[in-house]
């Protein structure tokens, strides 16, 4: 196999990597290593019971909201909180209820208090360091400044013609909180800081990002998988039971040693629960909401049954679960020829209980011999596909998801694959769904009596009907001749080896296809073909595991891992390989926890752009299952060092040195323009109140207020409905509008500070101050101010709201929206590593430095790149731009029926030679913006690619005409 070279180009999110070897290349770095602790954050849900008790955790099953809040509000007097113009925002008209006070008591007459709602839950957070006590730590971090800055942000739900599709987040500071335990110390023995976990209608995955406020010690930032789990239900006794089977507590070793690895299946970002069968002979699956951080082993509550007939003949029974899937709301599971589905109780999307209360079988007279995942959502619903056998073999039975109900039809319609392509024997061993064309893709396999069997591809049109053949797969695999990929023209020549055709994977976003089994073909139409020969054909692989960020990982039948960058042709070996025992060996220096001598891999599957195993350990004759990072790049980056080294002697030693192939030294974006317009993000801020206790530590009662103010928060939001009379169309404008406003009237009702929105009303208090709206904010500061806020909580008004000026970072955005006639525009700044004397410096600069761009839709998008060279700083300027080109049209109302589609950038010349080394693995602090390296690029093994998503949408701008 060949060191990665040039290829077709691709853009991705850049990632940063570390490996000892590597730091002898830059020696003068190695202070920032040894000054760096390794610190973590740690984050788990407590109900309101928990809080404050050490080692509490809950799990994520209540979901309706808590009225136990407003008792708390209720002793809030001369604070900014209205409850009547909650009241007078729900009912549509204003209300004012009064509370009489005696003149010189301090008070002004205020208004009366709404029921104010709170989330179950709170984020309980902390942080550790390698070495150290982490309860020390925490209260080292409280002294020093510290808190933790929480961004939630809401996963848009499946079904849009229910829910709003947005991209909502908001943006919390924790509150330090004394925990209950017993403590001698005058101030505080163990703290955590905590915050509201919200909810919002529609969503069931939510993404919580933990950074710091740059205060206190550096903690890298990380990211937790914070999901409702519909399929637990609480009992009387407040204990948690699994609806879908009984909770077993005892992983013995035969369920996991020498068991092959299975695929995990889901729907790509909607799945709040995550399951995993293979468990020999038990009907038992693994069960997470938090993506393998942790899991729980559950046996199912099927019946089991074996139905054999002449129509589904069964050799042999297993109580083994061999398929599961899992979708927003509803699991799937196959076994045998069974297939069952169970829909969880999540009432945040289905507005009841429609929770299934028990698995159901479906297809009962059908023999099922496969499941296939459909990986994203569309039309507002999720899809799955079993292929069956006996009576019904050629079909396809589609099975669609709405709202957690279920329903199956059987495909094609009319008549049978088998009858569609004029055969007389055929069986469908895969099938693709490409939602944006509603097509079906089939691997068929044909037996024909005179000739041996063969496969194809066939196309099938859910709308019209219409079955063609697109591909026909050759029999035998072609003969590279040394090259590493060859298009399949059916000219070549072939080897002996025949093709066994086994699965299909398709990238919505870049419309390219695998076809896989014990070789590798990809196309990008269906119908033109690569074989990639990097991949050994005397091994098979047994499934494909997508990113779809431009990254593929590849598990064999063997339990080799292979890795594969879309779009370019080199296949690399991860494991077994130098590269990992290099990385093992590290790790056992370190003592890592991840490694043991016996080990079996379960699954394989990407998270966060993150490569992750879940894999079963013994050690010291002890089970256990971890989940672990695959470094991919740093495997890859020691293989490449241990071939591109020179030992050269300098007087009586030998010195090593390695060859930089990178073309370029350093790489900055530039000119980005500001997020939210593009990513359609929209994002609160939300602050505690503040308290009025010496050591800034909150109380129960504080806590529930910050719960009812990020809950009334969202509250506005999700009632705005965006008028255009609205004079900042802000949904927060609403809420402190007559609080920011110096409008206290004397007595006679005249106003003092401006007109007031509402009539003056008789005063009901006679003789005192007459004040019909709340007093203004310096009033409530000055309460605060000498401590005499009641509850000894004070609540400031700029602390909520939201925010419309969020600045770009120095990376391009997960996924732009484009909407018809829209750009997106941004710069790439290149300096090549040295010229060379041969031409004038301009030709140099243009030769070693080449910037290339590949579309996935060229029909609909446009990508147009100017060049500007800098002869002076030995660098070059690239202009990039984005557009759509108002010819796709197929696209609904704005958010709805958006047309996937991706943009692939790349520096020619530069894949597999160019990597930054930290010693904090990906994407990680190293060169932070004021430091001599900030916005030194390429951060990996392949950091001058980029994966960039598009959506492109109809929705008209000002400019462009509204007639089609």
């Amino acid at each position: 196999m060949s060191p990665a070279g040039p290829a077709w180009p691709r853009l991705r999110v850049l990632q940063t990597l570390w490996a000892l070897l590597v730091v002898l290349l830059a020696p003068w770095r190695l202070w920032a290593i040894k000054n760096t602790q390794e610190c973590t954050w740690q984050v788990v849900l407590n109900n309101f019971e928990t809080v404050g008790k050490k080692d509490a955790s809950d799990r994520f099953v209540d979901q309706e909201p808590l009225y136990t809040v407003d008792k708390v509000f209720s002793q809030l007097v001369d604070a900014p909180i209205d409850p009547d113009e909650v009241r007078g925002l729900v009912s549509g008209k204003r209300e004012r209820s009064w509370t009489c006070t005696p003149l010189g008591s301090g008070h002004l007459p205020t208004l009366s208090l709404q029921t104010y709602l709170g989330f179950p839950y709170y984020l309980k957070i902390n942080y550790s360091c390698k070495g150290e006590s982490s309860e020390a730590l925490v209260r080292k971090g409280h002294l020093t400044g510290l808190k933790p800055v929480v961004l939630v942000t809401f996963q848009s739900p499946v079904n849009f013609h229910r829910w709003k599709i947005e991209q909502l987040q908001i943006q919390m500071e924790a509150a330090p909180f004394r925990s209950r335990e017993r403590c001698n110390a005058e101030e505080v023995c163990l703290m955590s800081w905590y915050t509201p976990m919200p909810i919002k209608n529609g969503s069931v995955v939510m993404r919580v990002d933990v950074s710091s406020n740059g205060l206190g010690p550096f903690i890298p930032n990380k990211r937790f998988q914070v999901n409702i789990n519909g399929f637990l239900e609480r009992q009387r006794d407040n204990t948690l039971q699994f609806t879908v089977g009984n909770e077993l507590f005892n992983l013995i070793p035969r369920y996991f040693v020498n068991v092959p690895s299975r695929p995990l299946w889901y729907t790509v970002d909607q799945a709040p629960v995550f399951i995993l069968g293979g468990i020999p002979e038990e009907k038992a699956i693994l069960l997470t909401d938090t993506n393998f951080k942790d899991f729980f082993l559950v046996e199912l509550s099927i019946d089991s049954c074996w139905v054999g007939s002449f129509y589904c003949p069964q050799t042999s029974f297993t109580a083994t679960i061999y398929d599961a899937i899992a979708t927003e709301s509803t699991l799937f599971i196959r076994q045998n020829q069974l297939i069952y589905y169970f829909t969880g109780t999540y009432t945040t999307l289905h507005e009841s209980n429609r929770g299934s209360g028990r698995w159901v079988r479906v297809l009962a007279n059908e023999c099922i011999k496969k499941l296939c995942p459909v990986h994203f959502h569309s039309n507002g619903s999720e899809y799955v596909m079993a292929l069956t056998t006996g009576k019904h073999e050629g079909y396809v039975h589609f099975g669609t998801i709405t709202d957690g109900r279920v329903s199956f039809e059987l495909l094609p319609r009319q008549r049978s694959v088998c009858s569609g392509i004029l055969v007389v024997n055929c069986s469908i061993t895969w099938a693709v769904f490409i939602a944006g064309d509603y097509n079906l893709l089939l691997l068929v396999e044909i037996e024909d009596p005179s000739t041996r069997k063969y496969f194809q591809v066939v196309s099938y049109d859910l709308v019209s009907d219409y079955l063609v053949v697109l591909y026909t797969i050759p029999e035998f695999i072609p003969d590279a001749r040394g090259l590493e990929f060859l298009m399949v023209l059916g000219t070549e020549s072939y080897t002996n080896f025949p093709m066994v055709p086994k699965g299909m994977s398709y990238n919505p976003y870049n419309n390219l296809l695998f076809i896989w089994g014990n070789f590798l073909l990809q196309s990008y139409n269906s119908k033109n073909f690569i074989y990639l020969a990097d991949f050994p054909k005397e091994l098979s692989i047994k499934y494909l595991v997508n990113s779809f960020y431009g990254d593929t990982a590849i598990v064999t039948e063997t339990e080799e891992i292979w890795y594969l960058l879309e779009g370019s042709y080199q296949v690399y070996k991860l494991f077994p390989s130098k590269g990992w025992e290099v990385h093992v060996s590290l790790q056992v220096m370190q003592q890592s926890s991840l490694y043991a001598p016996n080990e079996t891999m379960v699954t394989l599957f990407y998270e966060d752009h993150g490569l992750y195993q879940l894999v079963y350990l013994i050690d010291n004759q002890q089970g256990r299952l971890v989940k672990r990072l695959v470094p991919v790049e740093q495997l890859l980056m020691y293989q490449q060092i241990s071939n591109d080294y020179l030992l050269e002697r300098q007087g009586s030693h030998l010195t090593l040195s390695f060859t930089n192939f990178c073309p370029f030294t350093v790489m900055r974006l530039r000119d980005l323009p500001n997020p939210q317009i593009y990513t359609r993000q929209e994002r609160y801020r939300a602050q505690p109140p503040r308290v009025l206790e010496p050591g800034g530590f909150h109380s129960d009662n504080s806590l529930a207020v910050y719960q009812g103010l990020v809950y009334y928060l969202l509250w506005l939001h999700s009632k705005y409905d965006k008028p255009y009379a609205d004079p900042v169309h802000d949904p927060t404008w609403r809420w402190w509008k007559n609080k920011k406003q110096d409008q206290v009237r004397g007595e006679g009702g005249e106003s003092v500070g401006g007109p007031s929105p509402d009539p003056p009303s008789p005063s009901p208090c006679p003789g005192t101050v007459f004040a019909p709206h709340p007093v203004p904010q310096d009033y409530y500061f000055y309460l605060a101010s000498n401590w005499r806020s009641a509850g000894s909580v004070h609540v400031d008004m700029a602390s909520y709201e939201k925010i419309y000026d969020l600045k770009a970072e120095n990376e391009l955005p997960e996924r732009i929206f484009l909407d018809k006639g829209t750009s997106y525009r941004f710069s790439v700044f290149l300096t090549a590593r040295e010229p060379e004397p041969l031409h004038g410096p301009s030709f140099q600069l243009q030769s070693k430095v080449g910037l290339a761009v590949v579309l996935a839709d060229p029909e609909c998008i446009e990508a147009v790149v100017k060049e500007e060279v800098l002869v002076n700083r030995n660098s070059v300027l690239f202009w990039v731009t984005l557009s759509d080109k108002r010819f796709c049209f197929d696209q609904g109302i704005s958010g709805h029926h958006l047309m996937k589609t991706s943009m692939l950038l790349k520096v020619v010349g530069s894949s597999g030679h160019c990597f930054q080394n930290t010693n904090q693995g990906p994407r990680m602090w190293l060169c932070m913006e004021n430091s001599p390296c900030h916005d030194t690029i390429p951060h990996s093994i392949f950091a001058s690619e980029f994966f960039f998503k598009v959506l492109v949408s109809n929705r008209c701008q000002p400019a462009c005409s509204l007639v089609w």
